[in-house]
């Protein structure tokens, strides 16, 4: 089976490029969404010397955005895909970068540590090459050694465990607005607002409508409006970007030792299955996290109703009692129901309207977008303005040619 979320393709199909025109500076540009890949481009953008506006229908890390939960990991391991382990690389180096700039705590290296059932993991191993070319290397720990070190997993059942210490997790919704705020400071301007794209012509995109009932005219526009990207373009994205339910639970640690369970390092639970768990136990004093990575049922990111799904808080109760049996009895102390938008392939999203080259979708983030949006932003920032070309593992063309 197929893990898209871990391991998109990483086949560059051979594609006919659209020509992408050089944007003047100083040049006035709309981003269209303040989640981890809009806000991020909107930053970068404003720092080459471009007029950026950046509109959101409901701010930075708000509840209904898929950036919107109190943390997201960050990890190296994509198996033998090159192309995310370096995007993962800038990403971290931009992280550290931007939070002492800002003074603000939002990368926190605790390790993500893999909980494996058989002698040999492909995905984990292939990345192995990439780790030794930028000096990096992961532990191999057998199950008696993790048992001693982690007293709190319970190990009879695996076989070892693979420690990745350059990894770790974010703060998710703080790190989004902490973005668009220095975004602001850097000379930005922010609209809360709905906006909606004018119907095309001549080739291009001649504004954005908002819900205030004005205007937004620009020479470039960008839509990084995650879930919610297949509704604004159903003809062309309709069939692409799937929003999924998502949930995640926070349980409360045993209070003697909250501390102890805290310092625990992110882990993934890479059972034979698809069904998998995964977890975050410091996220930022809120509980002891567990997310049930399987996609659910298709939603609208506007519309669906957040309320837990019962019968999937009493699975994690069992797989949380099994695994870490301490937490047998844990209470269920928070809940958050988000989304993934997810592309065909797993991989991202980054090309212009296939009728209007000053109209570009940014998305398809598929439940692994958020580690990588430094990178991901500066990336886009120099292919919109037309630094670089279009990437193609990025590009509609990969699916429509499919």
């Amino acid at each position: 089976m197929e893990i898209r979320t871990f391991a998109p393709p990483s086949e560059r199909p051979v594609v006919l490029l659209k020509a992408v025109p050089l944007l003047k500076a100083k040049s006035e540009i709309v981003v269209v969404g303040a989640g981890a890949f809009g806000g991020w481009t909107a930053l970068h953008l404003q720092l080459l010397g471009y007029r950026v506006t950046l509109i959101d229908a409901f701010g930075p890390g708000n509840s209904r955005s898929s950036s919107g939960d109190e943390t997201r990991v960050i990890r190296s391991t994509y198996g033998s895909n090159e192309t995310y382990f370096d995007l993962n690389r800038r990403a971290w180096q931009l992280w550290q970068n931007y939070e002492a700039l800002w003074g603000v705590k939002l990368l926190h290296r605790t390790g993500v540590l893999w909980l494996c059932y058989q002698p040999e993991v492909p995905f984990i191993d292939a990345t192995l090459p990439y780790m030794k070319k930028h000096g990096l290397s992961y532990e191999y720990i057998s199950a008696d050694e993790a048992r001693y070190r982690y007293p709190q997993i319970f190990f009879d059942d695996l076989h070892h465990a693979v420690l990745d210490r350059e990894a770790g997790y974010l703060m998710a919704r703080e790190g989004c607005k902490a973005v668009v705020a220095a975004f602001i400071q850097a000379g930005g301007h922010y609209i809360q607002a709905q906006a909606l794209p004018l119907p095309i012509k001549n080739g291009q995109l001649p504004g954005v409508v908002l819900s205030t009932g004005s205007i937004v005219q620009a020479q470039a526009y960008v839509w990084a409006c995650g879930a919610w990207l297949g509704y604004l373009f159903p003809e062309i994205l309709g069939n692409v970007i799937t929003a999924t339910r998502q949930e995640v639970y926070y349980f409360g640690m045993p209070e003697a030792h909250a501390a102890a369970w805290e310092a625990l390092p992110v882990w993934i639970d890479w059972s034979r299955g698809e069904e998998f768990f995964y977890g975050i136990p410091g996220s930022g004093y809120r509980g002891f996290k567990v997310a049930y990575d399987k996609r659910g049922e298709i939603i609208h990111p506007t519309h669906m109703d957040r309320q837990p799904t019962a019968s999937l808080v009493e699975q994690s109760r069992r797989f949380l009692a099994h695994r870490f049996p301490a937490m047998a009895h844990a209470p269920l102390v928070e809940a958050r129901v988000c989304q993934y938008e997810n592309s065909p392939d797993g991989n991202f999203i980054l090309d212009c309207h296939p009728e209007a080259n000053n109209c570009w979708f940014l998305g398809g983030g598929s439940g692994h977008g958020y580690k990588h949006g430094p990178a991901l932003g500066e990336w886009a920032a120099q292919i919109i303005t037309g630094a670089k070309p279009i990437e193609t593992l990025f590009s509609l063309a990969r699916i429509t040619t499919a």
